[in-house]
């Protein structure tokens, strides 16, 4: 019976959960064992299941200092990553996150085992990700969460080339809790507090409502010096502009400051269920949520392009240093919005077929302000803040999933599961204000027609009979300075870049799984899908498990598996301004299938392909349980976005001016207005294995004091497995293969000593290298102890008082001077570099 356990609760996931109400008692009970493992001295991974799951129920997800549920994860999985990337346009606002080495989008997110939408932003660079914003699911609504730690596009389709997320909402119809939590760091700054609630209600006496709750706000911090560089430095500078660089941020002691922003936001989520009888249940869920995020961009000093003199209609000089004497530094905001809402009808036929008919609508976009910040063009008449523009994604799928256990002679029922899908979804760019983008007068040399040649005009000659300083013959006079186009910073979305991509999909699979003796389990899947976009896909999956004694399992798996470019990664557009030749020049990311790429070579981006294998094994030694399970993962055609291509009209600029000549042959309008060009592609091969390793130990004392051990560990490798020259320099080849630890891991430990509970745990960060202009810079292994200590006042309420990395444990130094402008520590690194953090917290269940 055990085993067939196994065979109903990996059907339950991959139908979307079809089969789960619609068990009998005996079986649900069976399935809330296999799927649902403790905390406290249980394994964490499903031993039973052919391919690695770590399943965290709510004692482990309560358990972690985080509200935030991508920390939550970062903290409960070694091979999951997450990161805060100050100055990085939206990566400020959404973070981007890996599972074994791949970006988020690699990795398919479920809500109660349906497709979670994805965010409105496509990370610029990199692989471009755009995946689900895990940050908008309060930890509060979960009631428990499955990591399946393997390929899986053959069950769910595009995404699941690194795993599945599945996250699983609270049904109670009673009770509920609520959460107060304050804390701030030891530096004095990011103070954040944390009010998180869940409530559940009966519909009727077979139903039930729960709705949970999240409210936050943190402050910005900052691990930053001050400003200075070989090109300029604010000590060296006077003391009245010293004096006035106080205010060039808006936030901070410094001109620059690197950390954290200062974030808010509100969420909501819910959960609901009716039971209709006769093994029918309809059901609902979906969120909605509210938040904003503000970080600093880089310093704007004097002489750097932006603030320069410029002549003005009547003659005379203007500066930005008018508006902003000590510089400035732009404020990037953005404010996400994110909804969904999916439901359904499932049950069970009169002939023993299981069913499950939903339908899911997601959406979420970004709207952008810049301020502190100006468009250079358009001199004094410049705003002091923007809206650049809007990002949008939306999604609708219509699914179908059923299952029957087939009585066909063997040793055991076969589970056979099959389903379709249909998927439409867009992705939309709409413009700000025309001031983000608008060409000024000041986008060309002597707008006001002041000169001709060395000889001034009547206009001229007017200015200068007026006491104007113009001097034609001076190619220096500031009536030739030329300066950059649209809000400094981040230029907003032009008529031109702006627009809307589109497409569908539908998909068919099919599955079987049966235990073929008492002690092998086998599994195989197959999926069909066909995007408008690109041409169809095909991929499969077989999976097993044997048992070799009682206590020691093997798995193993192979699988093939596909991930099709998003409507954001063909469409999304990001430009800035820069003036290598003394022209605004636009530089940044271009669609691969816009003009400006197609002239320097891009193609259209197809879907990359994979091929996963794992291989390990599970093993009860009296107290102590472990998992061991080694993985690769084979992705072809990798999107990824190639290094800046420069771009120049000046006829000595080598590479640069075949880029110009290129973009020229291809009739691309402005050619000689475009300084550097990058792009998505699919660029390279790659391979990318390692291990993971989990256990869990009680250890006791006595018969009555017992500290429960949880060791999690995780080796991952990433490497090109084809030449990447074409498309990458040598800084970014490093950096993709070398430039995160290879090894994590984390070490807990839980004790209880009557109504008080301890828990103490290490997070370990293998060592790691940069790379940065011939030099390279090794980074030495860091631990960081996190220590909490709760006390129960009563059995429904309870405090707690803790610490994040209590011994103020940060990554060395930046050696190499990769980061510049006042910044201390590699900012992409996912080792936390902001210090200890202390806080206190309240709970009350009810």
């Amino acid at each position: 019976m055990k085993r067939k356990t196994l065979s109903y609760a990996v059907l339950a996931m991959i139908t979307g959960g079809a089969i789960a109400p619609v068990q009998p008692a005996m079986a649900e009970e069976e399935i809330e064992e296999v799927a649902v493992t403790g905390v406290r001295g249980k394994p964490r991974s499903v031993s039973d299941s052919p391919v690695p799951v770590d399943v965290f129920g709510s004692e482990a997800l309560e358990s972690v200092s985080y509200t935030d549920t991508n920390d939550v994860m970062k903290t409960l999985v070694p091979s999951y990553n997450v990161n805060r990337q100050p100055i990085s346009d939206g990566g400020t606002f959404v973070r981007p996150a890996q599972l074994r080495g791949m970006p988020t989008d690699k990795t398919l997110v479920l809500v109660n085992s349906k497709r979670r939408h994805r965010a409105a932003l496509v990370q610029i660079g990199g692989s471009g990700t755009q995946g689900p914003d895990i940050a908008t699911i309060p930890s509060s609504a979960l009631k428990s969460v499955e990591v399946l730690r393997d390929g899986a596009a053959a069950q769910y389709g595009s995404d699941a080339i690194a795993g599945v997320i599945n996250f699983i909402l609270k049904d109670n119809a009673e009770g509920g809790s609520v959460s107060v939590r304050a804390g701030e760091y030891t530096e004095g700054d990011g103070f954040q507090t944390t009010a998180t609630g869940n409530v559940g209600m009966p519909i009727g006496n077979d139903g039930f409502f729960s709705i949970s709750g999240e409210v936050s706000q943190s402050d910005f911090t900052s691990r930053s010096e001050q400003y200075c560089e070989s090109w300029f430095c604010i000590d060296e500078q006077s003391p009245e502009f010293i004096a006035a660089a106080e205010n060039a941020s808006l936030e901070g002691d410094v001109v620059q400051p690197w950390g954290q922003p200062n974030t808010e936001g509100s969420r909501l989520f819910f959960n609901a269920g009716y039971d209709l009888g006769g093994g029918k249940e309809i059901y609902a869920f979906g969120n909605y949520s509210e938040s904003s995020a503000d970080g600093g961009f880089y310093y704007r000093y004097p002489g750097n392009g932006t603030i320069e003199d410029l002549r003005k209609q009547d003659g005379s000089i203007y500066s930005p240093l008018e508006k902003f004497p000590g510089g400035f530094t732009p404020r990037f905001a953005g404010e996400v919005t994110d909804y969904s809402l999916a439901s359904g009808l499932k049950g069970e036929t009169l002939s023993g077929v299981l069913y499950d008919f939903s339908a899911r609508y997601g959406y979420s976009d970004i709207d952008y302000t810049l301020k502190n910040t100006i468009n250079p063009s358009m001199g004094p008449a410049s705003p002091t803040s923007f809206r650049p523009g809007t990002l949008a994604n939306e999604e609708v799928q219509l699914q179908a999933d059923f299952s029957k256990a087939l009585e066909l002679g063997m040793h055991a029922p076969v589970v056979a599961a099959f389903g379709l899908s249909y998927m439409d979804e867009s992705y939309e760019l709409t413009g700000g204000d025309e001031a983000s983008y608008a060409a000024g007068p000041y986008a060309t040399p002597d707008p006001w027609g002041f000169c001709d040649g060395a000889v001034p005009t009547a206009a001229g000659q007017t200015a200068i009979d007026s006491g104007s300083s113009l001097n034609c013959a001076d190619e220096n006079d500031p009536v030739y300075t030329v300066v950059g186009v649209g809000s400094n910073g981040f230029p907003g979305y032009s008529p031109e870049y702006s627009g809307s991509y589109s497409r569908d999909s539908y998909a068919i699979y099919g599955d079987l799984s049966t235990d073929v003796t008492d002690r092998l389990f086998v599994q195989g899947a197959m999926r069909f899908e066909d995007y408008s976009d690109f041409d169809s896909e095909l991929v499969g999956k077989l999976a097993m498990q044997y048992d070799l004694t009682e206590n020691i399992g093997l798995r193993s798996s192979v699988g093939t598996g596909f991930r099709a470019p998003t409507p954001g990664q063909q469409g999304t557009t990001n430009v800035s301004t820069r003036l290598p030749n003394g022209f605004p020049v636009a530089t940044g990311l271009f669609p691969a299938t816009s003009p400006v790429a197609q002239a320097l070579g891009a193609e259209a981006l197809k879907p990359e392909t994979s091929i996963n294998y794992t291989f390990g094994f599970t093993a009860d030694f009296d107290a102590l349980s472990m998992t061991v399970d080694f993985y690769r993962i084979d992705v072809d055609d990798r999107t990824y976005a190639i290094s800046t291509l420069d771009v120049s009209a000046e006829t000595d600029s080598g590479a640069a001016y075949d880029n110009y000549l290129a973009l020229v042959d291809a009739g691309v309008v402005g050619a000689e207005s475009i300084g550097g060009v990058f792009y998505f592609t699919n660029a390279f091969d790659t391979r990318t294995q390692g291990v993971d390793v989990v256990a869990t130990y009680p250890l006791s004392w006595s018969d009555t004091s017992v500290t429960n051990l949880t060791a999690s560990f995780n080796y991952n490798k990433s490497e090109f497995a084809s030449d990447p020259s074409e498309y990458l320099n040598e800084e970014d080849e490093f950096d993709f293969e070398n430039f995160q630890p290879e090894l994590r891991g984390a070490v807990t430990a839980l004790h209880d000593i009557g109504p008080v509970s301890i828990m103490a745990r290490a997070n370990w960060y293998g060592s790691y290298e940069n790379f940065e202009a011939g030099d390279t810079q090794e980074y030495d292994p860091v631990i960081q102890v996190d220590l909490e200590g709760r006390y129960h006042i009563t059995e429904m309420t309870n405090v707690s008082i803790g610490g994040r990395n209590i011994f103020d444990k940060y990554p060395e130094m930046d050696q190499l001077g990769d980061e510049c402008c006042g910044a201390i520590y590699m900012a992409g690194t996912i080792v936390d570099w902001q210090g200890s953090f202390y806080y206190m917290s309240l709970n009350h269940n009810f």
